[in-house]
């Protein structure tokens, strides 16, 4: 047998000579054909090439018979070189952001610290002006009122020159404050009787306009001629009027007028007329201890109305003082009892006793000191009226370094200086803020410079001290490749676990709206009419929707939420799939309008299949490779807009890293100038990836559609 082929293209088999039969032609042509096929693969496998002068093109009929519809997008996909670099960038993507975190010893929220010198507020000192009350007797309850405006009576005593004020609580309790010294004050409760008072002004009658009612107060007695002066001073717009010889003011509430009565005689109670004491008690402005003959009263003036007290008897309650006390061995503990002995002894002798043993309190010069007896030579405390403390308010500062501050500012004062320095041996202090010490035992100390600046009156005293901090916004070394960023993290960390985030909200966005997109298109396309229109309009609503203000408003909302990190994404995620499904609907309501009237649709009917079956599985695939290539560009724009979000500080939230939060966190000039090694890879990320996710979208569209390609 022989093949040949004729005019049209067509291969004839013919046999070699003599006769045959039928079947044994048929079987001749089926081996030869058989045997032609064969040999065209092979000749496919080895370079295409059935003949030194013959080569096969991607449309040659023997390699269409070969190739399926899939591979044939594969070979234009891979022939696009453009497509391949993105495909590339993907991979590397991926496996930076979710392989080598597997093997990258840091985590995205890990806090990395250092020992580094430090300029810290060491100590602050400041002059003391609140009086501190020590009391007497421990028992002894003094109301909350009388406490709260001790400084500022012994103030208004200073600027008065008085030695001595009274003042009252709420009960009626009576105080007296009597000045000691320049810093000490006694606190006197001071028990007494009610001698005379004096009204003032008070409440007489209330007249209404609205049906002239006139209504005296209970303690009030009518006096004749009342009413016709009242009405008479109402008509006259008059404040102040006479009647039966004594003088009402009025006060016009809306349609009703208060009227008072003003008297400026005094009624004793038990007590005889004392004019001597009346024009005494006249002259107080607020309240002020008087005597009158053998006797002392306590006057109080509450705007006009004189209440007159006379004393019975005190008792000294309490001692008011701005001296604070320090110690000059600091295994020597002050407590308020002995506080309240020392500042005692100065009103007195100079001397007390407390725990057995005696002490002195000796003014050398401006100070105070406090000597134990039997041992002159140096002192156990000293009053002052400055409080030196480390800036965190503990008493731990050595005498010695105290006296250097107070001599300083002193002279800063005198000089009308601001800042000043001078040289110590300061502690050195380990990771955990604790002093170190050497074998010895003792606390190792380095000289330093202490600079002192007033600050208003608070002098901060700061130094420059090794201590352990946050390593924030270091530059790139070998134990961090990309430096670390302001708050002490791995910005490479950050990156990986950054593109980890930004690359699933993309693609759980994407999917959510294709899925979306698809049923609601493909409902649209398939049934039209009615269905089409509702779904279409729903479509132009959501084209209508200011995507970002709504956004911004739900980011308020879920920070004044306080959600968790990852259940702030997952919103995001859901949100922006809503919003963006309509684009995909259209899309695929357009491409099943044209292919619901071709042939295998009408077979599909033929046959009696379910709209279900012939949306979803006849003209939904036939709308992939659209779908595949408008999924895939619309990747890169979905990246962009979560780390726009995030880089708003309405995306991903502390500590969980995205690429937007990455560049919020240097988004000043001043801090992108300083620190372009965090912002810079990462804007580099971000656009790689969306080149990428354009240019392997490009590719498919190309691979599908060969005509599209120019």
């Amino acid at each position: 047998m022989a093949i040949y082929t004729d005019k049209d293209g067509r291969d004839r088999v013919v046999p070699d000579s003599g006769y045959q039969s039928n079947a044994v032609v048929r079987k001749s042509i089926h081996l030869a054909l058989k045997e032609r096929e064969l040999k065209a693969r092979e000749d496919l496998k080895n370079g295409g090439n059935e003949g030194p002068d013959k080569e096969l093109t991607l449309d040659d009929s023997e390699r269409v018979k070969v190739l399926s519809p899939g591979q044939l997008v594969f070979k234009r996909f891979i022939t696009n070189k453009l497509a391949i670099v993105g495909s590339f960038i993907l991979i590397f993507m991926f496996t930076f952001s979710f392989i080598v975190p597997l093997v990258y010893p840091y985590s995205q929220t890990q806090i990395f610290y250092k020992y580094d010198n430090s300029v810290i507020d060491y100590a602050q000192a400041k002059e003391r002006t609140d009086y501190s009350i020590y009391m007497v007797d421990a028992g002894e309850n003094i109301h909350y009122s009388v406490k709260n405006k001790l400084t500022a009576t012994i103030n208004d005593m200073k600027s008065k020159g008085l030695e001595e004020l009274s003042l009252e609580d709420p009960d009626g309790i009576s105080y007296r404050i009597d000045r000691e010294d320049d810093y000490i004050y006694s606190l006197y409760k001071v028990s007494s009787e009610l001698y005379a008072s004096m009204n003032g002004t008070a409440k007489y009658a209330t007249y209404s306009v609205v049906g002239k009612k006139l209504e005296y107060e209970e303690e009030s007695e009518p006096v004749d001629g009342f009413e016709n002066a009242l009405q008479a001073a109402i008509k006259d717009k008059a404040k102040e009027f006479t009647a039966g010889g004594m003088t009402f003011t009025l006060e016009q509430v809306k349609k009703t007028y208060n009227v008072y009565l003003t008297s400026d005689a005094f009624t004793y109670y038990g007590g005889e007329y004392d004019a001597a004491l009346e024009a005494l008690a006249r002259n107080v402005e607020k309240s002020e201890v008087i005597e009158s003959g053998n006797d002392k009263y306590l006057v109080t003036n509450n705007k006009g109305a004189i209440t007159v007290n006379k004393l019975m008897g005190e008792e000294k309650v309490a001692l008011l003082s701005t001296y604070v006390f320090d110690s000059y061995d600091s295994s020597f503990k002050i407590s308020d009892e002995f506080m309240l002995l020392a500042i005692n002894a100065v009103t007195e002798d100079n001397k007390f006793e407390k725990d057995g043993k005696s002490y002195t309190v000796k003014a050398e010069g401006e100070e105070r000191l406090i000597y134990e007896e039997g041992n002159s030579d140096e002192p156990v405390a000293a009053f002052s009226t400055m409080v030196i403390r480390r800036y965190n308010g503990e008493d731990s500062l050595e005498f010695a370094y105290k006296e250097k501050t107070r001599s300083i500012i002193e002279e800063m004062t005198a000089n009308n200086q601001r800042t000043a320095t001078f040289t110590w041996p300061i502690a050195q202090v380990d990771a955990d803020g604790l002093y170190t010490y050497d074998e010895n035992g003792d606390v190792i100390k380095d000289d330093r410079t202490v600079t002192i600046t007033d600050k208003n009156g608070s002098f901060v005293m700061s130094v420059e001290q090794v201590v352990y901090l946050i390593d924030t916004f270091s530059r790139p070394t070998k134990e961090h490749w990309a430096g670390t960023d302001g708050d002490g993290m791995d910005v490479f960390a950050r990156m990986m676990y950054g593109g980890r985030v930004s690359l699933m909200v993309a693609f759980v966005v994407v999917i959510l709206e294709t899925i979306l997109g698809i049923i609601m298109g493909g409902i649209a396309g398939y049934f039209g009419g009615w269905v089409d229109n509702l779904i279409m309009r729903m479509v132009d609503i959501f084209y209508c929707i200011p995507s970002m203000p709504i956004l911004i408003i739900l980011g308020a909302m879920f920070d004044a939420l306080k959600l968790r990190p990852i259940v702030r994404i997952t919103w995001l995620m859901v949100i922006l799939g809503i919003l963006g499904w309509s684009g995909v609907a259209r899309l695929v309501r357009g491409q099943i309008l044209s292919l619901r009237e071709q042939e295998f649709m009408v077979a599909a009917e033929a046959i009696g299949l379910k709209n279900r079956k012939r949306i979803f599985k006849h003209l939904i695939p036939n709308v992939m490779p659209q779908l595949i290539v408008t999924a895939t560009s619309g990747l890169g724009g979905t990246i962009i807009m979560e780390s726009t979000l995030s880089f708003l500080g309405l995306g991903v939230k502390h500590p969980l890293a995205s690429w937007g939060t990455m560049i919020n966190s240097v988004s000043t000039a001043e801090a992108m100038k300083a620190y372009t090694y965090i912002w810079v890879p990462v804007g580099l990320l971000i656009c790689l990836t969306v080149i990428a996710f354009n240019f392997v979208g490009d590719g498919l569209r190309d691979a599908f559609d060969p005509k599209m390609k120019r």
